[in-house]
């Protein structure tokens, strides 16, 4: 299993065995969203990630924990995610299977 951590600096990074740290490659789109026709670069950045994992808005809304209307305002740029919400949509970006599979599991 695969252990990932998101730096302050919205870096993404595996631990290794022994304790190091080795940073993950880019997703081949950047992880910073570049700001799309709209102007609202969180709105893209929003909607490429939901895009990427082929969900639709209810889906996602559901996998990740968020009321469908949160997903919504995110993806028109009524709203913009904060905190621990960015660093779920960074860590979707580049490592989603492991963000889903870390959700999935029930707490002890």
């Amino acid at each position: 299993m695969m252990r990932v951590r998101l730096k302050a600096d919205g870096r993404l990074v595996e631990i290794l065995s022994d304790g190091s740290e080795r940073t993950m490659p880019p997703a081949v789109a950047a992880a910073q969203p570049a700001e799309g026709r709209s102007g609202r670069p969180d709105a893209e950045f929003a909607r490429r990630v939901r895009s990427q994992v082929r969900l639709t808005q209810a889906e996602f809304a559901a996998r990740i924990g968020v009321p469908i209307e949160t997903v919504r305002n995110w993806e028109q740029g009524k709203r913009s995610p904060r905190g621990p919400a960015r660093a779920l949509l960074k860590l979707l970006d580049q490592a989603p299977q492991v963000a889903f599979d870390i959700l999935g599991r029930k707490s002890a």
